[in-house]
């Protein structure tokens, strides 16, 4: 070995069942200091979940005038029409909400749609034939089999159950990305296929960390790049990273900062001040030393 390499030379602690990136002596530090105190997403009490499978959008994905229309025609109506982000919506720390709607035509809900929500069954009656041929669709010949769905149904058998997650707090990230953005939503906002909801313990410590350059700084490589710089965010890597628990009091500082700058970015204020406080608490909450909060801010805007 020459005497340059051995000056320039970094030490790799390398496992075999993880994607294989080179990191500087100060980037292993703080990626090894992280995950000392973390615990993998795979072991919290949370659930990472898809968005809607509509199997058909122009039946199902409805804009506001068409969701006035059928709601003027029957007020029920309103019960199972929900707004409905993208991924491309999601927005770190924000959102762009596209006044897109969609019909939550769950499992089951077949037996009653006719009585119970005449308008939108004449509306999806529109669509039938098309519909009908969608591949889980019941009666579809060559697709045999307990878990397919009715025609009126969205696709993918959505549950009531899985419904209801989209009603709690919930992280709702894209599911590739050039920017990584994450956001925190009490709106009861479904997402579609091009985005994952997580719900459960720490959302809000969840989504601070997500939005910090730190996270950006250690974990941006672990996910995969593809065509143009965008990053894949799949589940299989997101539950691989080491995230720090946060107390009780924590948690409830981290969601008061979040929702302060949510709310600043809705009504298009300022969120510098209220950024970096957030990030000088992630950096305080993981013990950084002053040398590896100035490497950070050199590396990450």
């Amino acid at each position: 070995m020459s005497d340059y390499i051995r000056q320039h030379a970094v030490a790799i602690d390398y496992k075999l069942d993880e994607s294989w990136t080179i990191l500087s002596e100060i980037e292993q530090s703080i990626k090894k200091k992280i995950e000392a105190v973390g615990t993998p997403l795979k072991d919290w009490d949370i659930k990472i979940n898809r968005g809607i499978l509509t199997g058909l959008n122009e039946a199902f994905i409805i804009s506001k005038e068409k969701r006035d229309e059928l709601i003027k025609a029957d007020p029920k109506s309103a019960e199972i029409i929900r707004p409905i982000l993208r991924g491309r919506d999601i927005k770190k720390n924000s959102y762009e909400f596209a006044n897109i709607y969609v019909i939550t035509a769950y499992k089951g809900i077949n037996k009653i749609i006719k009585k119970e929500y005449p308008a939108i069954y004449l509306h999806l009656k529109k669509y039938e034939k098309k519909l009908r041929q969608r591949g889980q669709v019941e009666g579809k010949p060559g697709k045999p089999g307990s878990n397919q769905h009715h025609w009126t149904e969205l696709d993918n058998n959505v549950s009531l159950e899985k419904l209801d997650d989209f009603s709690k707090p919930k992280l709702i990230y894209p599911n590739m990305t050039k920017y990584l953005p994450f956001y925190f939503d009490e709106e009861q906002y479904l997402t579609n296929q091009k985005a994952f909801i997580v719900t459960g313990e720490s959302i809000g410590t969840l989504t601070a960390f997500c939005n910090s350059k730190l996270f950006k700084f250690v974990y941006l490589d672990n996910f995969p790049e593809l065509q143009g710089g965008t990053r894949e965010l799949s589940k299989v890597f997101f539950e691989k990273l080491f995230v720090k628990k946060a107390s009780i009091s924590d948690e409830l500082e981290y969601l008061k900062l979040i929702k302060e700058i949510q709310k600043c970015k809705l009504l298009n204020k300022e969120t510098t001040f209220l950024e970096r406080k957030l990030n000088e608490k992630i950096f305080d909450f993981y013990k950084l030393t002053y040398d590896e909060i100035l490497a950070i801010n050199q590396v990450i805007d």
